[in-house]
């Protein structure tokens, strides 16, 4: 089988190899034939959980997409997508995507109001523009960055509000931070909701995984 090479950028600075890792480990072990590398950006120890951090984090992102070598495709790994159009006009004929617009563009096939789940007061871009006028918007109480998902008042919360989207006819919970696919709670949530719930490192991960098929089947067709 043809290995499809993926760069992801994480927008979280972190040390710890198993948090690190996290999201193109879940990637590979999901989608067969898709080897990640994953570098994270410099100085951005919350993440991204807020507009004036991910306008900070872009420049940077940017930087670290210019180091892969011989990546297929690049992702960056967090639901705001930051840097994902800068990347494209930098570096083109390369496909580059984010968590969120994934995301978004998945959620739309369960149902028309989609319950966003994320850690900040604003939906992210993509979500906005794929989702408008279908969006149900829900932070958990008490988390502000990636770092209070690690919490079990963390977690208990983000199922709280979960939840609470459910009762407010939310369909389908797309998930709104790559941090939430850390943690691993969709699967939690789908259980305590009975909803549908999108992983944005899913979400992501499937993307790479249809373009790896579609450049594989293109390949089949010019040989025949």
């Amino acid at each position: 089988m043809e290995t499809f090479k993926v760069g992801l950028i994480r927008v979280l600075t972190t040390d710890d190899q198993e948090v690190l890792l996290a999201h193109g480990k879940t990637i590979m072990e999901t989608f067969p034939g898709i080897e990640v590398e994953t570098k994270c950006i410099p100085d951005q120890y919350e993440g991204i959980h807020s507009e004036e951090l991910c306008r900070i984090a872009i420049p940077k992102i940017v930087e670290t997409a210019k180091t892969f070598q011989d990546a297929d495709m690049l992702i960056v790994s967090c639901a705001d997508d930051p840097g994902v159009e800068e990347i494209r006009k930098e570096i083109p004929g390369i496909p580059v995507t984010g968590g969120g617009e994934t995301t978004a563009a998945l959620a739309l096939k369960y149902g028309e109001k989609i319950g966003v789940l994320g850690i900040t007061d604003y939906a992210p871009a993509a979500y906005r523009r794929l989702l408008h006028g279908k969006m149900i918007l829900g932070k958990p109480d008490g988390v502000d960055s990636t770092l209070d998902l690690l919490t079990p008042e963390g977690r208990a919360s983000t199922l709280k509000k979960g939840m609470e989207l459910k009762d407010q006819g939310a369909q389908v919970i797309a998930l709104a931070c790559t941090g939430l696919g850390t943690i691993g709670i969709a699967g939690e949530l789908e259980e305590t909701t009975g909803l549908p719930v999108i992983d944005p490192v899913i979400a992501e991960g499937l993307f790479a995984y249809f373009e790896k098929v579609r450049r594989s089947s293109h390949r089949i067709g010019q040989r025949k």
